[in-house]
């Protein structure tokens, strides 16, 4: 039995495996099928020419990413129930039919990532506007090569998602599309779409993703962009996009991903965009903004993504940034940034890549990066860093080219830096600084000891001078022999103090205690 004898079958579903080969032609035939899904597999071959005509009822066929080749036909207007039509990932050329317009239950298109070619005004978009239930519809990765018509302005408000990236689409953004109020996701990237953003955008309030990157839109980025508050995708990188980046941007707080590189914006970063707490990837590199970069930045907590590189941002990088601990890319290379790293950065420790290169930083790298187990590139040449480069974390697996064009960096030889100081002669040397200062100590103190001192004896000699004035007012005492000889024990030997050529001096001590010499001249001479 073959599974076109399967009459009363209704779900085939046989999606996700390694099946080869081409379908058989029988499953065409299966009229009570609702459901035919064989994604995923490595199925080739081409769809039937009838397709839609054996099978009335079928309302789910999913054969996205198998290698299958052909064109869709138009009978496929006869399965009137179909719903779900997904023909995704595979190689199917031609034109795509204008009969998927009669689908009136269709709710969801993908045809993305095939071959298929339309007319210059596509207008098969056109007839598929009849298709009031349509939901999502995914044309993108084929080379459709035309205009967007004002007729997709007449989508029923039931369409949430509208995706026609790298399709070769040229002219302007149709103003209609404010007409498809229930739109969430709209992607028109790796287009040729020129002129400006329309004003009528803003009409789009249910828009939660918006992505018109790698496009020729110019002009300035409008403020009424900041009336789409449920917008958490912003993608307007790689444009033509001049003037200032809106402040207003700041009260999107729903924002998620913030994306406008690669354009010619030349103003300030807004402090605004430091509300976007819950900001998961910004980058706003290769344009032409300057100025500071604001410390509002460290407030945007949830960024795992931020790029400023290749702007004209200078001052100091803000000490804030090192608070962003769940932050993973941080770039802010080619500026004009000066001053130290900061040392907060040791606390980003979620970060993998660092490029701080091409600034005018100073300083040394801060030992506090040791900290950053995760960080597996970063770049620090060309800036005006010096001191030590550090040797633990991270720094272990690094090579020179992290550090070039930085002359006073000194370290390990593997970075082709000079040595630095040894910590023998380190020690050496401040060894000798503190004896230095010791000695300096020490004369200062003695300095201050001598001339205390010869203060001192100016004091006490006129003390004594006035002492002495006194003593010659009162006058000595007379002194008889006998206590002389009783004061000096008999002028004995035991007191003598002195012996000279006239005279000898014998101490002496009186009853009432008081010690004097006594000089007795040798009178024999």
């Amino acid at each position: 039995m073959e599974l076109g004898d399967l009459k009363k079958l209704q779900r085939l579903v046989l999606s996700q495996n390694e099946i080869t080969g081409s379908i058989p032609d029988s499953i065409y035939n299966m009229s009570a099928l609702q459901t035919i899904d064989f994604g995923l597999n490595k199925l080739s071959g081409t769809l039937p020419s009838d397709l839609g005509r054996g099978i009335p009822n079928i309302e789910l066929f999913l054969c996205g990413g198998n290698n299958l080749s052909g064109f869709i036909s138009a009978s496929i207007s006869n399965s009137s129930r179909l719903a779900m039509f997904d023909l995704s990932d595979n190689s199917f050329t031609g034109l795509i039919p204008k009969s998927l317009g009669n689908l009136e239950y269709l709710e969801h298109l993908n045809l993305e990532l095939n071959n298929f070619i339309s007319d210059p005004s596509l207008s098969f978009l056109t007839s598929l506007t009849n298709c009031r239930k349509l939901r999502v519809l995914a044309l993108g990765y084929s080379p459709l090569d035309g205009v967007l018509p004002a007729s997709v302005g007449n989508f029923s408000k039931s369409l949430q998602t509208f995706e026609a990236p790298a399709c070769k689409l040229k002219g302007v953004i149709p103003k209609e599309f404010s007409n498809l109020t229930g739109l969430i996701h709209m992607s028109l990237q790796y287009n040729e779409l020129t002129g400006h953003i329309p004003n009528t955008v803003q009409g789009m309030l249910n828009l939660q993703q918006l992505y018109l990157f790698d496009n020729k839109i110019e002009g300035s980025i409008p403020d009424i962009i900041c009336n789409l508050q449920n917008l958490g995708a912003l993608d307007l990188s790689e444009n033509h996009f001049s003037g200032s980046v809106p402040p207003c941007l700041g009260n999107m707080t729903c924002l998620r991903e913030l994306y406008l590189a690669n354009n010619k914006l030349d103003s300030r970063l807004p402090s605004s965009l430091g509300s976007l707490q819950d900001l998961i990837e910004f980058d706003v590199s290769f344009n032409l903004l300057r100025g500071e970069i604001p410390l509002e930045s460290g407030n945007l907590k949830a960024a795992t993504l931020i790029d400023l590189s290749n702007n004209y941002f200078s001052g100091k990088i803000p000490t804030t940034l090192g608070s962003l601990d769940k932050l993973i890319n941080l770039s802010l290379a080619h500026n004009r940034l000066e001053g130290p790293i900061p040392e907060s950065f040791g606390k980003m420790l979620s970060l993998e890549y660092l490029d701080l290169s091409y600034n005018n930083l100073s300083g040394q790298i801060p030992e506090s990066l040791e900290a950053l187990v995760y960080l597996k590139h970063m770049n620090f040449s060309s800036n005006k860093l010096s001191g030590e480069i550090p040797t633990g974390g991270p720094f272990e697996n690094v090579t020179s080219q992290s550090f070039l064009s930085n002359d006073a960096l000194c370290g390990d030889s593997r970075f082709n830096v000079k040595a630095c100081l040894t910590k023998s002669t380190k020690k050496s040397r401040r060894k000798q600084v503190l004896t230095g200062l010791y000695i300096l100590l020490g004369i200062g103190s003695l300095f201050m000891l001598a001339v205390g001192f010869v203060v001192l004896r100016l004091r006490n000699t006129k003390k004594s001078a006035s002492q002495k004035d006194v003593s010659l007012v009162k006058g000595h005492e007379r002194i008889s022999y006998y206590e002389l000889e009783q004061a000096t024990e008999g002028f004995s030997e035991a007191n003598l103090l002195g012996n000279g050529s006239f005279c000898r001096v014998y101490k002496g001590i009186l009853k009432d205690g008081m010690i004097f010499a006594a000089k007795v001249f040798n009178v024999q001479l």
